[in-house]
């Protein structure tokens, strides 16, 4: 038997990485030549497939009204070829009458070409630096052409040739038919195939969408949402640049048709067209509107017209309308669309170009739902390549310190400096921490502590402590090690920020001497910091030695990478502290609530809108306080509460002073530190100030919050502390007229986050819920106009709607 050697293994594992990368790069060439040399089968599938995203949601809406789909893909597509061939028609005609009036403008080209030709053969600022160097180059060449020219003369000179001239004879005119057959028979047969295509696809669509997930294998949950996010990027770029296109070359041809330039239809069509071709195409329709101006108008001023129009239009285009209208419906970076566009033009010509930017999409999508093809979501993708954390703890180990303070400003820009410590700087730590003792080198670790030294000094002038603070202190104390000491800065700049008079303490051996040192004499609270995994027996010691020095003073441990078991209340009574904090944000809550000082209210109440009572009377006309739609929101919640596996699901109401629950489904588990008995939707018509869905109403917004007791903004709120309440999601449910009446929300009592994909399905869910609403309020309003018959007895039934008596 054969049997491999562990030296050979281990050389067979070293070159594994190598020959992935060269099968890789094979398998990408032999992809590139196959598209290069199929590209007369590709093309007109790949355009088939583009025409196909945008005539099929014609095709569903004529579906929708009852028509069988193959009925309503004749429709549409004879409807499709019908307005092409009207705009044909219209354009040629256009085109013939323009071509009728061009030769009467030739006297305009003429004059203008002289004018041009004597303006060029006027002296220049350099014709006499010119003549000078041709004057000096001549006498240096004068002596040598002498010489050639007396041996020239010495030679028999030659017989001049004769000049022999071929005439063609002109075809006639069944040859011309022939060659416009053979020139037009191309894009004819390339129009045929592309146009059996899109019927194919539109007659098959579910039937094609089944054989490609089939072909995409794996996860149908993957293969699904991939093929969704394709197709709605896609539709939605071709959509938008549709809209562009007409926001283009409408304003071009009424424009044209103000200046005077024959054929402004004609131009505007042509622009509004050409804007599909990326980057040249818009230069390529400005040739000819300006070349007519320049032809019809016997002076100067058409011209500058015709072209301060169009610089118009690009700048109010390319500024202002595509990046309101686009926003992120691509996701794809400006250098992938430029290379994209190189890349796509080399393999199929023009037609490459025009399709570039959706078949990049499909690329992008590809790459972000197969992990092997991750590198395309990084190559091509809009988002950043790395996070803000990742990108400072980078620009550190580089040495680049003032980048990294510019980063590090920019984030905090908006004065929540607290939520940078929390977001972004405690997870550079993180990250230096982990690299410790792997990968980072002695001068890396030094980059990192110098660095994140500046950066929060920096921080610290940027947004300096208030004035004047007084009352009991707190001391922040680094536990061991210099990224501690790092950590502790950071709690105590935030602590100051929000009014507590904090002051910072380096780590040291500990010892009598250095606890002596510390002189915590008028210190009230003592926050202990410690990035390392386990750190309960350098907190017990350190926690033990304090209480021996100082009994009375109050000790909070702040374990940024604790495990979740170091935060039990019994594991922090043995390490000896009153309580043990995780975050930035959780550590000013519990120095706060430890001080006894009461800051912000304790918590942020809910604020009232400037335009409450406008959406206070949407409210009331919406239907949705109608006990007839309280099954609605039954519906929704208890979906809701299956689809992201939640104990609870709500739908509430927001009125003048109250959140009211008019749907939910489940309830709240009885947690440790909350009530007894389960939540119910009915214990949380709460004070409108106390809940979380007056929040989604004020800001207009989802509100998603991980773990309230751990959040500044919500963990002193009493009602929310006494049902035990720790994960809340809400959604906002608005009406047409943009008004926010209420939320679709989610609730634990551990907890939870949403990743942005389940954020997107948790408001798409209370849009729904609206859309049931109103065209369930149109049918009740309807019956309610019609009115009772005479003979019957007058009835009404609970939450009918009754008409008005006069």
């Amino acid at each position: 038997m054969l049997s491999s050697s562990p030296d050979s293994s281990s050389e067979l594992a070293a070159l594994l990485p190598e020959l992935k990368l060269v099968i890789g790069l094979v398998t990408a060439g032999v992809i590139i030549a196959a598209l290069y040399f199929g590209r007369d089968i590709l093309i007109p599938l790949a355009l088939a497939f583009l025409l196909g995203f945008v005539l099929d949601p014609l095709v569903m809406r004529l579906k929708r009204w009852g028509l069988p789909r193959a009925a309503a893909v004749f429709i549409v597509v004879a409807s499709a070829l019908g307005v092409l061939g009207l705009a044909g028609l219209l354009l040629g005609n256009q085109v013939s009458a323009l071509s009728a009036q061009l030769p009467t403008y030739q006297s305009n080209i003429k004059s203008k070409l002289n004018d041009l030709r004597e303006s060029a053969s006027r002296p220049g600022m350099f014709d006499g630096a010119l003549k000078t160097f041709d004057t000096l180059k001549n006498e240096v060449d004068k002596a040598p052409a002498n010489l050639a020219e007396s041996s020239e003369k010495a030679k028999t000179t030659p017989p001049p040739p004769q000049r022999v001239q071929l005439e063609q004879k002109s075809p006639s005119s069944f040859q011309q038919a022939i060659t416009w057959l053979e020139a037009s028979s191309g894009p004819l047969a390339n129009a045929g195939i592309v146009l059996v295509f899109v019927v194919l696809i539109l007659l098959d669509r579910l039937d094609l969408r089944d054989r490609l997930l089939r072909l995409w294998g794996g996860s149908l949950h993957r293969s699904t949402d991939a093929m969704d996010e394709a197709g709605t990027r896609i539709s939605k770029y071709l959509t938008m640049q549709l809209v562009i296109n007409l926001t283009y070359g409408v304003p071009m041809a009424v424009g044209l048709w103000f200046i005077g330039v024959p054929g402004a239809i004609l131009w505007g069509a042509v622009a509004a067209v050409m804007r599909f071709v990326p980057y040249v195409g818009p230069m390529i329709s400005a040739i000819f509107p300006v070349a007519l101006a320049f032809a019809v108008d016997p002076g100067w001023s058409m011209v500058l017209w015709t072209v301060g129009l169009i610089v118009a239009l690009e700048v109010l285009s390319n500024n202002f309308i595509e990046p309101w209208l686009y926003g992120a419906s691509t996701g794809l970076s400006a250098m992938s669309l430029m290379v994209s566009a190189i890349f796509w033009t080399a393999l199929w010509g023009p037609i490459g170009l025009i399709m570039s930017t959706p078949l990049t999409v499909c690329l992008l999508v590809i790459g972000r739902y197969l992990p092997r093809l991750k590198f395309l979501d990084v190559l091509l993708g809009s988002q950043p390549a790395l996070d803000t954390p990742t990108r400072i703890y980078q620009r550190l180990l580089a040495g680049d310190v003032e980048e990294a303070i510019e980063l590090a400003t920019e984030v905090s820009a908006n004065g929540d400096v607290a939520s940078f410590y929390d977001e972004s700087g405690l997870r550079v730590l993180r990250m230096a921490t982990s690299d410790h003792a792997s990968v980072a080198t002695a001068e890396h670790r030094h980059r990192v502590v110098i660095g994140m030294n500046a950066l929060i000094d920096d921080l610290c002038e940027q947004h300096p402590s208030p004035a004047g603070l007084g009352g009991p202190s707190v001391v922040c104390i680094g536990g061991k090690w210099e990224v501690d000491n790092l950590a502790a800065n950071m709690l105590a700049h935030a602590l100051s920020l929000e009014g507590t008079h904090a002051e910072l303490r380096p780590a040291g051996t500990l010892s009598a001497d250095y606890i002596a040192r510390l002189d915590l004499a008028s210190a009230h609270t003592v926050c202990l910091s410690f990035f390392s995994p386990e750190p309960q027996l350098q907190a017990r010691h350190f926690c033990r030695r304090l209480r021996r020095s100082w009994p009375d003073v109050q000790i909070i441990l702040t374990l940024w990478n604790a495990p979740p078991e170091l935060l039990a209340e019994d594991a922090c009574k043995k390490m000896g502290a009153d309580a043990v904090v995780t975050s930035i944000s959780e550590a000013v809550v519990q120095v706060s609530t430890l001080m006894g000082v009461q800051f912000n209210e304790g918590f942020m109440p809910a604020p009232i809108p400037e335009a409450d009572a406008e959406r206070l009377r949407a409210l009331r006309a919406s239907g949705a306080l109608d006990t007839r739609a309280q099954p609605i929101f039954d519906t929704a919640a208890k979906r809701a509460a299956d689809v992201f596996d939640m104990p609870m699901a709500m739908v509430s109401l927001i009125d003048e002073g109250k959140q009211t629950v008019r749907g939910a489904h489940g309830s709240l588990p009885a947690a440790a530190e909350g009530p007894s008995e389960p939540v119910r939707g009915e214990d949380l018509n709460i004070p409108r100030s106390l809940s979380m869905c007056g929040h989604v109403v004020a800001n207009s917004q989802t509100l998603v919050v991980p773990d309230i007791a751990r959040d500044l903004r919500f963990a002193g709120n009493p009602a929310l502390q006494a049902k035990g309440l720790r994960f809340y999601a809400g959604a906002p449910l608005r009406d047409d007229a943009g008004h926010v009446l209420g939320t679709l929300c989610i609730l634990d009592v551990e907890p939870h986050s949403l990743n942005q994909r389940e954020v997107r399905l948790l408001e798409a869910m209370a849009d729904d819920v609206m859309s049931v609403l109103r065209e369930s309020a149109l049918q009740w309003r309807a019956t309610a106009s019609v009115p009772a018959p005479t003979s019957s007895p007058p009835s009404a039934t609970v939450g009918q709607l009754l008409p008005s008596g006069g």
